[in-house]
């Protein structure tokens, strides 16, 4: 992506009428003070003289409009789905091909995203500070039955969950599987954005509707299928296109579990800790109190953007890109830490031991190591795969890594034998690649029992601890 650049997302189907004048209006819209455009026009299969105009335009701005097109007619939401993968700016915004909708908002509904204080922004025509035309009384109920059965689905508080004015960070929608072809893209994106727990703002804007005689193209049928979508969504959770991302947030909804493995850490941590691979926040929620510093670390901007919301609170509280293979990245902490936390990141990582190495150089002499890995090659399996293990350990190759790197190891601890038979099952028998979020809530509403009886477990466990100190 590059820096500095929004792109307009522009779905297109039969605007010959319009599309002129709308490329006109956006490309004189005033954007935020250094930020560039660039168009992303998706056709949907036209029929009308709309590519023509478009290309027209195009060859007279090389590099700042690009046209693709559908192979057929899918719907608002296909032609989205595209322009979103074909976007290159760090900032996104979705504008319909009509005149509806005034170029004149884009600055104020970007600019609560580079500020940073949002990750995405709605324009409101309810919440309008500006003109509004007034047409259709019975489209607006809907409009307002929608958005409100919507806000009850998602616990929102929208005035216009409805509305074409959409700006996103890009890197985040990226990551958002969109399913709805037409219209019901709406509510999709809405409650997946509610789940995924972003910061979300409205702003209020001006609108200039269509009457359907003027082409508006949303009917009665669209309504009924966003009432769909919304029940839809509001009961599953397809919320990242990547299922290694969706196995994280499912135990996002596991606490008691993310504290059984806090609390068996928790004597080894000191006060000024760096945790590596933090995701979502799931441990650091736990152990990110009372510290004199704690350091929240990861390489994806998306799961620190969602720890960052979660835990604003927490005063004491660092977020920062930190990739555990590049030593450039340790050079702030070098030897500032007592504690580094390491849990379930070691194993992604071809070069373990430069690995180690760097999360040596950021622990003062005698600071502590704590490195959590999965246990056993044998039951490696689909599931491993998927989060992109590259292997799982024993006792004593975890121990010799870490005294290649020059730790003392202190100890070693097994930690839940309770779920080994069952990652062996499913990631190695059954070659499954999902871990139900329903089956997690089970597991952990039964952890109580699991802290009881899993040291008398007669197997190996499903992850090793160990507790390394620097010489």
């Amino acid at each position: 992506m590059t820096d500095s650049l929004v792109s307009i997302l522009i779905p297109l189907y039969n605007e010959e009428e319009f599309i002129d004048e709308v490329i006109a209006r956006v490309m004189a819209a005033p954007l935020p003070v250094g930020l560039d455009r660039e168009l992303v026009i998706v056709d949907d299969g036209s029929t009308d003289d709309s590519v023509s105009i478009v290309e027209a335009i195009a060859a007279r701005n090389p590099g700042v409009i690009r046209l693709f097109r559908q192979p057929e007619n899918q719907g608002k939401g296909a032609a989205i789905r595209a322009a979103i993968d074909y976007a290159q700016g760090e900032y996104c915004l979705i504008q319909d091909a009509d005149l509806e909708y005034n170029p004149e908002d884009y600055i104020h509904l970007v600019q609560p995203i580079v500020d940073g204080v949002a990750d995405v922004v709605y324009g409101s025509r309810f919440a309008s500070a500006g003109h509004r035309r007034v047409l259709y009384y019975w489209h607006s109920v809907a409009n307002h039955l929608l958005t409100t059965l919507c806000n009850v689905v998602s616990d929102l508080n929208l005035t216009d969950m409805e509305t074409g004015y959409k700006a996103f960070r890009t890197s985040l929608l990226k990551t958002i599987p969109i399913r709805s072809n037409r219209f019901g893209i709406e509510p999709e994106l809405t409650i997946k954005l509610a789940k995924r727990q972003v910061r979300m703002y409205e702003v209020p804007i001006s609108y200039e509707g269509r009457t359907y005689e003027d082409g508006k193209k949303i009917g009665l049928k669209d309504a009924f299928q966003a009432i769909w979508v919304i029940f839809r969504y509001g009961i599953t959770n397809d919320l990242y296109r990547d299922p290694g991302a969706e196995i994280l947030d499912a135990f996002s909804v596991a606490p008691d579990f993310n504290r059984w493995m806090a609390d068996t850490i928790r004597p080894y941590v000191g006060q000024r800790v760096l945790e590596i691979g933090s995701g979502m926040g799931n441990l650091t929620r736990q152990l990110a109190k009372r510290r004199e510093r704690y350091v929240a670390s990861d390489i994806d901007v998306e799961h620190l953007g969602r720890l960052r919301n979660r835990l604003q609170h927490r005063t004491k509280l660092e977020v920062a890109i930190c990739d555990l293979s590049k030593r450039a990245d340790f050079d702030k902490f070098a030897g500032a830490m007592d504690t580094v936390i390491c849990l379930n990141v070691l194993e992604h990582l071809e070069f373990d031991v430069e690995c180690m190495k760097n999360i040596n150089a950021a622990l003062a002499p005698g600071g502590r190591a704590i490195i959590l890995v999965p246990h056993g090659q044998n039951i490696y399996g689909e599931l491993d795969v998927v989060l992109g293990h590259f292997r799982r350990y024993s006792h004593q190759q975890l121990q010799g890594v870490m005294e290649q790197a020059g730790f003392e190891v202190e100890t070693i601890l097994n930690f839940n034998r309770i779920s080994r038979p069952s990652w062996y099952v499913k990631g190695k028998l059954l070659k499954q690649t999902r871990i139900p979020r329903g089956q997690i809530k089970v597991f952990n509403s039964l952890v109580w029992l699991w802290r009881k009886i899993d040291r008398f477990l007669p197997w190996h466990p499903t992850s090793v601890i160990a507790i390394g100190v620097k010489k």
